[in-house]
Parts: structure tokens; C-alpha cells; sequence
């Protein structure tokens, strides 16, 4: 059960394969990890599913409402159809942030190597802006740059604009615990470490049961509760108080 009003949560997935009805299917393994008032972080679901969408985002979201999951704060996520428009029709006030290093991930898919380093300290120039007019700005200059020769740079950040620029606001302690989803990304690392070798799996049960097991060994290597804190989080949450005032749980 989740009985909790989470400041954090993050969603991303992994690919695996999984044997359905005799054929060998990619599908995605869904985490929601979320970050509690006092910095801990726990892993709310896995989800594993050969399409998502909106009819599935929704009926994730309603599960943890029903599980007891009061408010989310900001949600970070990127690339996943239909979960920003779920999360807001459950949780209206909640602010979705897209993960910045998703964003430079997709914008680096269009670059030749010899230009990654230049287009990389470029948009640098862009995440790591005080405002949001010195970031427009930032990628107006990448944009004069190197637009025409890698106009899908510039139309990945344009897309994604909405919902980075919320990010700007952040002071430095919570830029880092938001920035790409660091937590997340680490979790999918040790977990893709874990299912790569194995092939593929003969149903979504048995890949579910490796995911628990990876996850609880992730936790003991961590040091269990003692090692799940986020660093800087005491400035993070004040911030947050004063941003979101009335809706944590400081009691």
C-alpha cells in the first residue's frame, strides 16, 4: 500500500523480451520510484506492458491513488505516451517535468561524433540557465549554430520546452535531484545488467519476480533504508515548502 504525499516520482522503463502465446515480444517494464518527504526513496510498481498509452497510464495512475497515493509534487518522465495527460487528470496541481538528460539524449541521436562535444557544451549553455529568457536564448545560439545542419537538435528542445522550462525554476540542490532522473537511471542500469543476459523470458510473471529480486538487491547493496537517502535534500525540501505551500505533510 501507499499511504504517502510523494514531493518526487519518476517514470521511466526498460525493454525486455518475454514469450507471448509461443512469440518472443519486446516489451517494457514500467518503475514509478518516488522520493518521500524525507528524502527516501522507494519503488512504487512495475508495470510491463507491450503498448502504452493513455487508457494504460491511466489505469497506473488510479492504482496508486487507490493504494493510497495522496499528491505528487513534480512527476519527471519523458517519452512515455499518454502519462502526462494521466497524471494530471488525477493529480491536477502536480507539475510534470520532462528528464533533461532524456532531452539531450534524443538530441544527441541526430549528431555525427565529431561535433558531440561542441552540441553537448551548447546545451549545456541551455539546462544550466538561471532563467528562463537566458535559456531561450541558449538555444536561439545553438539554433544559429548548428540549426541547419542538425535541425533535429533544435526540434527535439522545442518539443520538449513546455516541459523542461518548469526545471529553470529549481535552485541548484533540487536541479540535481530532478536533472535526467539520476535515480531512476541508476536503478535501469543495475536492472538491464540483470535482464540482458537473459535472453528472453517465458512470461511477464517470471520477468516481474527477476525485477522484484534485481530491485531488493539493489536496495541491499545500497545499505537498505539508511542508504536510500537524497543528498542535499534538506535544501530541496524547503524549497519545496515554499513552492508548494500547504500540500506536504510536515507533521
Amino acid at each position: 500500500p501507499v499511504d504517502e504525499v510523494y514531493p518526487i516520482v519518476y517514470v521511466d522503463a526498460i525493454r525486455i523480451r518475454v514469450r507471448d502465446k509461443g512469440v518472443v515480444t519486446m516489451k517494457a517494464a514500467h518503475l514509478v520510484v518516488a522520493v518521500d518527504v524525507d528524502g527516501r526513496k522507494h519503488v512504487l510498481g512495475i508495470w510491463i506492458a507491450e503498448n502504452e498509452g493513455a487508457k494504460f497510464w491511466n489505469t497506473v495512475i488510479t492504482q496508486l491513488r487507490n493504494r493510497g497515493l495522496k499528491d505528487i509534487l513534480i512527476a519527471c518522465c519523458d517519452g512515455l505516451s499518454g502519462l502526462p495527460e494521466a497524471i494530471i487528470a488525477v493529480f491536477p496541481q502536480t507539475v510534470v517535468q520532462t528528464c533533461v538528460v532524456h532531452v539531450i539524449r534524443n538530441a544527441m541521436r541526430f549528431v555525427s561524433y565529431k561535433d558531440r562535444k561542441k552540441i553537448a557544451a551548447a546545451m549545456r549553455e541551455i539546462y544550466t540557465a538561471t532563467s528562463i529568457d537566458t535559456a531561450d536564448i541558449a538555444l536561439t545560439a545553438l539554433d544559429r549554430t548548428w540549426g541547419e545542419q542538425y535541425p533535429g537538435v533544435i526540434d527535439v528542445w522545442r518539443r520538449a520546452w513546455n516541459e523542461f522550462v518548469p526545471f529553470l525554476e529549481y535552485p541548484p540542490e533540487l536541479r540535481k535531484v530532478v536533472y535526467t532522473t539520476n535515480l531512476i537511471e541508476s536503478i535501469n542500469y543495475q536492472l538491464r545488467k540483470i535482464t540482458k543476459t537473459r535472453g528472453h523470458f517465458p512470461s511477464d510473471e517470471a520477468a516481474m519476480k527477476l525485477l522484484y529480486l534485481g530491485i531488493r538487491n539493489i536496495n541491499t547493496k545500497r545499505g537498505g533504508e539508511s542508504g536510500t537517502g537524497t543528498w542535499g535534500w534538506k535544501q530541496c525540501l524547503n524549497y519545496l515548502v515554499r513552492k508548494f505551500e500547504g500540500r506536504l505533510p510536515l507533521n
